[in-house]
């Protein structure tokens, strides 16, 4: 999602229950972010409350907990015991969004040579304004891909997870290769381009070499010592091989 998206998010907010958009086909960007970002969150197996909505968007909890009132009188969410989650609507809106952006993201790299931050702040902007005839289009021209460039699925393709592994829950001496760079890393500031830079990227072999007390990881990436931090190595998701 890009950061001008975020800030206007509560503005779009505030004016949200009365767009006569919301009685059509086309939803709010407030309520498409929203989906997006609880899509997201449980996508990563973290537990979607107020709080971490309110931190990936970046807005005030205030508004958060106000579009969220809007959101389940709407019928795309429903909550319980603080918990959020999407109805059967919510998840059909945010399964659109989502796989726009990576579809976007997929463009953005594979033919117009985007790096990957770039490509994540650009798929924010096109994922509400692509329409079914031009992903159709991206689809064709991207030859059906499964997964956006950091390997996470996209809704709709046919995807099949392989059987995956956090790269911390691996020993020492183990050859991997990298899967995916889940949603959680993509918003973590300059995360995307260290990742990019160092070549841990899907598809790409290597080595656990040693792991230090603090956690960091020290990796053989085609001959090149990467240090890769505790944060990152507990959610970065790979497969082991053999050699």
């Amino acid at each position: 999602m890009a950061q001008d998206s975020k800030t206007a998010i509560a503005e779009r907010s505030d004016t949200a229950e009365t767009s006569d958009a919301y009685e059509s086909p086309e939803w709010h960007p407030a309520f498409e972010e929203y989906c997006e970002a609880i899509f997201e969150l449980d996508e990563d197996d973290l537990t979607v409350i107020q709080a971490r909505i309110a931190e990936r968007l970046e807005v005030s909890r205030p508004a958060v907990s106000e579009t969220i009132k809007r959101m389940k009188a709407k019928g795309l969410v429903e909550e319980g015991q603080g918990v959020i989650k999407l109805t059967d609507a919510g998840t059909a809106l945010a399964e659109t969004i989502v796989r726009r952006h990576r579809l976007a993201e997929r463009f953005l790299t594979d033919m117009l040579g985007l790096s990957w931050a770039e490509a994540h702040t650009e798929a924010g902007k096109w994922e509400h304004v692509i329409s079914p005839q031009v992903e159709d289009a991206m689809v064709r021209v991207l030859d059906d891909p499964t997964t956006c460039p950091h390997g996470n699925p996209i809704p709709g393709s046919d995807y099949e997870a392989p059987d995956l592994i956090a790269l911390d829950n691996i020993a020492v001496g183990t050859s991997f290769v990298v899967q995916r760079i889940p949603e959680e890393l993509e918003f973590t500031p300059g995360m995307l381009e260290f990742l990019e830079d160092a070549n841990v990227t899907p598809g790409v072999k290597g080595k656990l070499q040693a792991r230090s007390p603090d956690g960091t990881a020290t990796l053989d990436i085609s001959g090149k010592a990467v240090g890769i931090g505790s944060y990152a190595s507990e959610r970065i998701l790979v497969t082991t091989t053999d050699g």
